[in-house]
């Protein structure tokens, strides 16, 4: 009776003493602040996890120099994995409100992540930091261009538009978004090729009825279909591709009625 009295008691012990061996153990302190892994020299690469090679870390140190030199906005990038010097790297950098940090780490399911000083929202919006790493910095462009690639990548599309004065949107259209914006499109020609049917004798083309609709063809293609291949890009192949994809939607759609009577006659 006194042993059974006195296990649970043994257990909790035995819990405690557990616990506070894994707090002795664990390094999780020294692996998330740590400035020792700061380099001794000047740079603006510190490459923890190995994702640039030494000639990428040494060109793209240089062309954030002379970035700087040029335009007066500071450009850092941090790699890191399972050890970072944490905070201590503003202090080596001086980070400043017209400073970003970009920060690689493969660990989480999108590989960039930003530290954006505030006078460059004036000219970058929130909207185009959240585009950027949603483009670059996904498991499927890592996983067909590479770490290296998706880092150099978000710093060419920055350094690119803070030359240009600002941007609302990530330069660039890639191409599984030209198909979205080209299915879009084609929605919008269909409904308005629906809207458009006749429905009275002697009436080749109902235009209330486009009218009525177009608030929603209007937005399946100007607002999905071209606007973001124009903010996006100069070149005009994939403007006319998207009107090509919008009269065709649109004349399937208004000529299906027609088809559908005059197949049966052709039977017989």
């Amino acid at each position: 009776m006194i042993h059974a009295a006195f296990r649970p008691i043994g257990v909790l012990c035995a819990t405690v003493v557990l616990i506070l061996c894994s707090w002795a153990i664990a390094p999780t302190a020294h692996a998330y602040e740590n400035p020792e892994l700061l380099p001794e020299a000047p740079t603006n690469v510190i490459d923890l996890a190995d994702s640039l090679a030494s000639i990428q870390q040494d060109e793209l140190d240089q062309a954030l120099s002379a970035f700087e030199s040029e335009t007066g906005w500071k450009l850092r990038v941090l790699t890191q994995f399972d050890r970072t010097p944490g905070r201590s790297v503003k202090e080596f950098w001086g980070l400043d409100q017209r400073s970003v940090l970009l920060v690689a780490d493969p660990r989480g399911g999108n590989l960039l992540n930003f530290s954006v000083g505030d006078d460059l929202y004036d000219l970058l919006p929130r909207t185009f930091w959240i585009e950027l790493q949603t483009r670059y910095g996904n498991q499927f462009f890592v996983r067909d261009n590479g770490e290296d690639r998706s880092i150099i990548s978000a710093l060419e599309s920055i350094q690119l538009c803070l030359r240009r004065g600002g941007c609302q949107v990530v330069p660039g259209l890639p191409r599984e978004q030209w198909i979205l914006t080209l299915i879009t499109s084609i929605l919008g020609g269909v409904v308005l090729g629906f809207a458009a049917q006749p429905r009275q004798e002697g009436q080749p083309f109902a235009w209330q009825w486009a009218l009525i609709f177009s608030p929603l063809w209007g937005i399946l293609f100007i607002a999905f279909g071209l606007g973001p291949v124009v903010t996006r890009t100069p070149d005009w192949l994939p403007v006319l591709r998207n009107v090509a994809g919008f009269t065709l939607g649109a004349l399937v759609a208004y000529l299906a009625p027609l088809l559908g009577k005059t197949s049966p006659t052709s039977e017989t």
